[in-house]
């Protein structure tokens, strides 16, 4: 069985740091691109960052460009998602998704697994 299970997400204020973490297991993690997405209140879901399966290219959302990165370490299993200059417009449920395909342009695409979120909130 597949799960795939996010931490890190939290309470900070504006212009703060945090680092996501999301381990998978029941899957070859390195046969898989990685990704983070997001949704807020309201608002459709939307990709955040992707990793293709070994690392050698990534994708970023143009509102996080800059202030984002994404990393991943296979012999753990484990996607990181390090979040600095955090603004207002951040917080959202944080989602990480593995994913058979990688776009250029639009990053992890039809993603086969998901995780159940974790809470990122900015405060002023």
């Amino acid at each position: 069985q597949v799960q795939v299970v996010e931490s890190g997400g939290g309470l900070v204020q504006a212009g703060g740091s945090l680092r996501l973490s999301c381990t998978a297991s029941g899957l070859t993690f390195d046969d898989y691109h990685m990704g983070w997405f997001r949704q807020a209140p309201g608002k459709e879901r939307e990709g955040v960052s992707c990793i293709t399966w070994r690392g050698s290219s990534t994708w970023y959302a143009d509102s996080v460009k800059g202030r984002f990165t994404i990393s991943r370490d296979n012999a753990k299993n484990t996607l990181y998602l390090q979040m600095n200059s955090l603004k207002l417009e951040d917080t959202a449920m944080y989602y990480c998704a593995a994913a058979r395909s990688f776009h250029f342009s639009l990053g992890c695409e039809q993603p086969s697994y998901w995780g159940q979120g974790t809470q990122v909130t900015v405060s002023s």
